[in-house]
């Protein structure tokens, strides 16, 4: 796809040429991005750079790449992080991408929790510790405990609370939402799966094909996790304290349900940078 001794810049234009083919967005950055990637050298500067040719070795790892991407692989999977409220955090397969969408859970989440002073947070499908990891870098006297089904999604977020310098105030362990724990928390916060089982094969190919189906498949009508979290979560929860969880489009009113009849009370909706309705807060019994 990429001859060896292609300049940088002539690398560019074929990789984002084959990107816009295909009718992936954002094909121009994404090629400097990939490009950078596989050589260390940004295409975008003017002069040297540019003009550079790549070895054999470079064309050939920016050609791998520049396929994966074809094939629809997201760029995180392709280079192996993805970042999220300022963290650079590392993926394997069994990971979710973090999305911005998801901010508006950790905003909401910030507001719960106290500037200062000890507070205890359980993050129910924790992932590579996206949420969690976000609110521990801006409460530096809270602590966390993450739970995922997956010891390969956990193995991750252990990594990246080590890298973060994180790793003293968060724990991770393998289980099914709350069954099992003994301890209390001041804060519960989810971002489930809740997509219909049924329409996660039609997402775009990106998510359908690449992230794992674990953390995307919420059950024939997509709220089996909401039923689960809220039903153990008073065993959990201490007094006063809240449960913060992302949902998707037009959930909240079936989430606010099931909650309800779980006795909680929803406090609060946030909505996402889309204005989407994107996270929902409520307080214990």
């Amino acid at each position: 796809m990429i001859p060896a001794g292609t300049s940088l810049g002539e690398a560019r234009r074929i990789a984002a040429d084959r990107l816009a083919e295909a009718g992936i967005d954002e094909a121009a950055s994404e090629a400097r991005l990939l490009l950078r990637l596989a050589t260390g050298r940004d295409p975008a500067l003017p002069g040297a750079a540019a003009d550079s040719c790549l070895d054999a070795d470079e064309a050939a790892s920016a050609s791998t790449m520049v396929a994966r991407r074809l094939a629809r692989e997201p760029v995180a999977r392709i280079i192996g992080t993805g970042a999220f409220h300022g963290l650079d955090l590392a993926l394997n397969a069994a990971c979710l991408i973090p999305r911005d969408d998801t901010e508006a859970l950790v905003a909401a989440a910030l507001d719960l929790l106290p500037a200062r002073g000890p507070a205890r947070i359980l993050d129910l499908g924790v992932g590579p510790g996206t949420v969690l990891l976000a609110l521990l870098s801006e409460r530096p006297e809270a602590t966390g405990l993450g739970i995922d089904l997956s010891a390969e999604a956990l193995d991750a977020a252990r990594d990246n609370a080590r890298t973060h310098g994180l790793a003293d105030r968060a724990v991770f362990a393998q289980g099914c939402w709350t069954e099992g724990l003994a301890a209390s928390y001041d804060l519960i916060v989810s971002n489930p799966p809740y997509i219909p089982a049924a329409d996660c094969d039609r997402l775009a190919p990106e998510v359908a094909l690449h992230d794992p189906r674990l953390a995307l498949d919420g059950g024939a009508d997509g709220l089996d996790a909401y039923r689960a979290v809220f039903t153990g979560a008073g065993q959990v929860l201490n007094p006063g304290g809240c449960v913060a969880v992302e949902i998707g489009i037009g959930q909240a009113p079936d989430v606010a349900r099931i909650a309800r009849a779980c006795g909680f009370r929803l406090a609060r909706l946030v909505s996402d940078l889309a204005g989407i309705p994107r996270a929902l807060v409520f307080t214990g019994r």
